[in-house]
């Protein structure tokens, strides 16, 4: 079959082979690189349609641009009650008792409390010793970790010195878990890339051969949850997700999730990127808060192990490993699967450098990488063709919400900002026509609408931000209340060099076919 994962890999680069979607006449094949440029291509049709109608149609593209900034702005002002609505969530979630609840109101078919067993891995890959130390003590502070939580640190063979590192940790923390394992990714396996969906899918394979096979442990009832080396979960993330998966129903088709904040090491990273982590912590949240929205797994999540096994676990060539696994189960189940909110947050540790320099080149790093999920959308019309099975309303929503927010940061921010500035540059005499008419212009009237509700509404996902960090270690100092005044007015060029470059640059090598070598972003 095209396109199918076998062991986690690739087998076959033609997708749509001997299947029509309608069930007719054999689909053409479609080579997996075509698939993959489709964010590229229509980035750069983008750019060129732009010019040509800045040329031609100066106000048209000026209106365009305007209504796309104004949708921004929409956007914004949706995330912002959202998040509101979210921060009340995470208050009602942290006083709640959880087996007190489970008590009240679980379900005839519900599992057992004491049954559930939670498989946790942590893929690593040069990560300093004290990051992944604070990740234990973390694991090893949840309720039930050492009766219920099996632990394996995903060490990877290209890392020199691994095995002596995941020993002096096991011998550290052993006591603190039910099990506490480490397996170590052989490097140059057939169809796999060094990154983290191949480590995490060796891992999962081992834990359950290990937890199932030989401890005979009931995989119905294993919850895995693979995190960042750095991630940090609230103190009350597992006895949350022990009721969710026991009471679930529908749990062999669940993604569980909860909202990321950028707070770890939030007084040392410059505090002029304070305001870009607080805008990224911000529509986390909102994606999670707004029923409006679609949610979708983001760096740390849980799902059955019964799931994973029958979805054939992480492919070993992603290097966005979250949409991508969650997009694999969602065809294998035949669209069923839906991703659920844990509103306790956990915490992470954004990028920094020694310098601002080198921070800023750090921060562009990981945003390119995480920029590599464009891919997604070539792969969600891969599976689409692969499982005509599946109700084409069904496959088009996930489609619409992944194509949306990837097309919106490549295609979608060319026309933006190339349709705003071409027409004024090609028509110089266009600049003073708009201002001269002003609000009777809709495009005059949307920019500026978008400005103002933009600027607000930075204000605000700084505030909700400031408001949840932990406290301050130190007074704050003349220079950071420089550079964190500085970042409201530089928003607009943080975004460009974190946001839209990068995906840019990601989307123009998926459609010339130029991979990408993954690597570990310093955090500390």
């Amino acid at each position: 079959m095209p396109y199918q994962s076998s062991g986690g890999r690739r087998n076959n680069v033609q997708l749509g082979v001997g299947r029509s979607v309608w069930g007719g006449t054999p689909a053409p094949a479609i080579p997996e690189q075509t698939l993959d440029g489709i964010p590229g291509c229509l980035a750069w049709l983008a750019l060129l349609l732009s010019i040509i109608s800045a040329i031609a149609f100066p106000r048209a593209l000026l209106l365009i641009a305007a209504c796309i900034g104004f949708y921004s702005a929409i956007r914004f002002l949706f995330a912002g009650i959202a998040n509101v609505r979210g921060l009340r969530l995470i208050r009602q979630w942290e006083r709640t008792d959880w087996f007190e609840k489970y008590q009240q109101d679980a379900p005839e078919n519900a599992l057992d409390w004491e049954a559930v067993h939670h498989l946790v891995i942590v893929p690593n890959y040069k990560e300093p010793v004290e990051i992944l130390e604070k990740t234990l003590q973390n694991l090893a502070g949840q309720r039930d970790a050492r009766q219920r939580m099996s632990v394996v640190l995903a060490m990877e063979a290209a890392e020199e010195g691994c095995v002596e590192k995941a020993e002096h940790l096991v011998r550290g923390y052993r006591q603190c878990f039910k099990n506490l394992f480490f397996t170590v990714h052989p490097r140059g396996l057939p169809g796999e890339m060094q990154c983290k969906s191949s480590n995490e899918a060796w891992a999962a394979r081992w834990g359950k051969r290990k937890l199932v096979d030989e401890m005979r442990i009931d995989i119905d009832r294993i919850v895995v949850t693979t995190q960042d080396a750095d991630t940090l979960w609230h103190r009350d993330h597992f006895y949350a997700l022990t009721y969710l998966f026991a009471t679930t129903p529908e749990r062999y088709l669940r993604f569980w999730q909860a909202p990321i904040r950028y707070h770890t090491n939030i007084w040392e990273i410059n505090p002029l990127l304070r305001i870009v982590n607080a805008y990224s912590t911000a529509f986390e949240l909102a994606y999670l808060a707004a029923p409006w929205w679609i949610p979708m797994p983001m760096s740390s999540y849980s799902l059955s192990l019964k799931l994973l096994d029958v979805s054939g676990y992480w492919d070993g060539d992603v290097i966005a490993d979250e949409w991508h696994m969650f997009i694999k189960a969602y065809f294998v189940r035949e669209g069923q699967v839906k991703l659920d909110r844990v509103f306790l947050p956990f915490s992470a540790t954004a990028v920094t450098g020694e310098t601002l320099w080198q921070a800023i080149k750090n921060r562009y790093q990981q945003t390119l990488r995480h920029a590599w999920g464009s891919k997604e959308v070539g792969y969600i019309v891969a599976k689409m063709l692969e499982h005509p099975e599946v109700e084409f309303g069904t496959s088009f929503k996930l489609l619409f919400r992944v194509a949306h927010d990837i097309l919106l940061a490549g295609a979608g921010w060319i026309i933006l900002t190339a349709g705003a500035q071409l027409p004024l540059v090609f028509n110089p005499s266009l600049l003073g026509q708009v201002v001269q008419e002003g609000f009777s212009n809709p495009s005059y009237a949307l920019i500026n609408l978008s400005f103002v509700l933009v600027s607000i509404l930075g204000i605000v996902f700084w505030y909700q931000d400031v408001i949840v960090r932990p406290p301050r270690p130190r007074p704050m100092t003349l220079r950071e209340r420089v550079y964190t005044l500085l970042s409201f007015p530089l928003l607009p060029i943080l975004t460009l060099i974190f946001v839209a470059v990068p995906t840019l640059q990601a989307q123009t090598r998926l459609l010339m076919g130029i991979p990408l070598r993954f690597q570990v972003s310093k955090k500390l």
